[in-house]
């Protein structure tokens, strides 16, 4: 089944192509340039992400209809399922944010993990009966749609989020966990662990034909242009009579390809990071949520709830917030420009100052889905605190901006192209890990 030719991959961070050899399970290839990983074998991959993924299924429907927690104030009490949380903010005319919170704490998961398990056991029939069932049309589409919104998943942020709160209202009140709580947070961890599963390489290698790289060479990279790589299975695309430009798809997944235009990347960068920019301000001057206490309404902003919450001495939860909502939104900003900047003044470069400028490009990667902490806070105590004028919570305008500030921030990550950091470095100079052209170093790693 699998190609006897040896198998090329090219770096998505510095976009030098290395040749692979035959990896053993739980083996990473790693790109000798800059050191991100290319290959990762996992031993069962298959077996092991229709194991969690099922699982994780049986948990999210208990999840939505069971008690997730409730909350008693002054002997009136008040229970909530996590659908109620989801769908809270319709009932305050913020339909667009309740719309996101279904689609990537409920849906987007659960046609995830399905379409995951589908593609897998394709593959593991595939791998047994020696035909390719991922050439038709239907198949890439489903290849496509589930890795595209995997990285939009945000079940275990939402987690977190309904720690913070249980931890906010604990002073206020009388707190009780629910079955769907604790159901909920073994569904996050499997959604990680069967994401973390997903041997791509051995999904694509068994699911799709082969595709021939052509002329394409070790050491190679995305300013010979001869190529295009996949963002999304990886594939080398060669060029057709030498020109990028017509390739417009994948040749396996059919996926958009993009010719390497750090221009484009940068001016597409910059407008949406100073579009987020915009956004930041509001979403720190107004009031994030209002708080109904004996008839008296009072609005507080972000750092309000930080201050509130370190007078009372939840001093880890109001670290959590300011690091969350404030800080991290900021740094990442601050890195992205930084970043920018460092490009428009093309200065002679040597590797070791790439290498840590990508290093920041990885840690804003990262921390960027972090930042929406603060807006599941509120839908969990807009939903949960509904005591008419005793008590009541409602989200403030804050909400809206800030909820666009975290995803037009994660859009400029996506719109940036590491790959423009490496143009002044060409792929033959040694950066530490090379030691010659196109030789790959190799991580052991322990089952996960």
């Amino acid at each position: 089944m699998p190609s006897d030719s040896p198998l090329l991959a090219a770096c998505q961070e510095c976009g030098m192509v290395s040749r692979v050899p035959s990896l053993l399970e739980d083996q990473v290839a790693s790109c000798p340039r800059c050191g991100n990983s290319l290959v990762t074998r996992i031993k069962g991959c298959h077996s092991k992400v229709f194991a969690y993924g099922l699982a994780a299924l049986i948990l999210q429907g208990v999840s939505c209809f069971f008690p997730f927690m409730a909350i008693d104030v002054e002997g009136i009490s008040q229970q909530v399922a996590l659908i109620d949380v989801l769908i809270v903010f319709f009932y305050f005319n913020k339909a667009a944010l309740a719309s996101l919170l279904l689609l990537t704490i409920i849906f987007l998961p659960a046609f995830y993990l399905m379409g995951l398990m589908i593609l897998f056991a394709m593959a593991w029939y595939s791998a047994t009966s020696q035909q390719y069932l991922g050439d038709s049309t239907w198949v890439k589409r489903l290849f496509r749609f589930v890795f595209c919104v995997e990285p939009w998943l945000l079940v275990d942020i939402f987690f977190i989020g309904a720690l913070v709160s249980i931890i906010k209202m604990a002073s206020l009140s009388d707190i009780s966990i629910g079955i769907a709580f604790w159901t909920y947070f073994v569904f996050a961890l499997l959604v990680v662990k069967c994401s973390r599963m997903a041997d791509r390489h051995w999904l694509c290698t068994y699911l799709f034909s082969p595709i021939s790289t052509a002329d394409v060479q070790p050491g190679d990279s995305h300013l010979t242009g001869n190529h295009l790589v996949c963002h999304l299975c990886g594939q080398i695309n060669p060029a057709t009579d030498g020109n990028v430009d017509k390739v417009p798809h994948c040749q396996r997944c059919h996926f958009r390809l993009y010719p390497y235009n750090p221009g484009q990347s940068i001016r597409l960068t910059t407008a949406v990071l100073m579009t987020s920019l915009i956004f930041y301000f509001p979403a720190n001057l107004y009031p994030m949520m209002y708080t109904t206490s004996f008839g008296d309404s009072d609005g507080s902003t972000i750092m309000d709830g930080v201050i509130l919450l370190w007078k009372l001495g939840s001093y880890p939860v109001a670290l959590v917030i300011l690091t969350a909502s404030i800080i991290l939104p900021l740094t990442k900003m601050l890195i992205l420009i930084h970043l920018l900047w460092s490009q428009r003044r093309r200065e002679e470069e040597v590797s070791k100052v790439v290498l840590e400028r990508l290093k920041l490009y990885r840690f804003i990667e990262v921390i960027g889905r972090w930042s929406m902490i603060d807006v599941f806070v509120v839908a969990i105590l807009a939903a949960l605190v509904q005591f008419g004028e005793l008590m009541r919570v409602t989200p403030g305008r804050a909400v809206f901006y800030f909820a666009l500030v975290v995803i037009f921030t994660l859009l400029s990550t996506r719109f940036f192209d590491p790959r423009i950091l490496w143009e002044n470095i060409p792929c033959t100079q040694d950066n530490g890990h090379m030691t010659s052209k196109g030789c790959l170093r190799f991580d052991q790693k322990a089952e996960l």
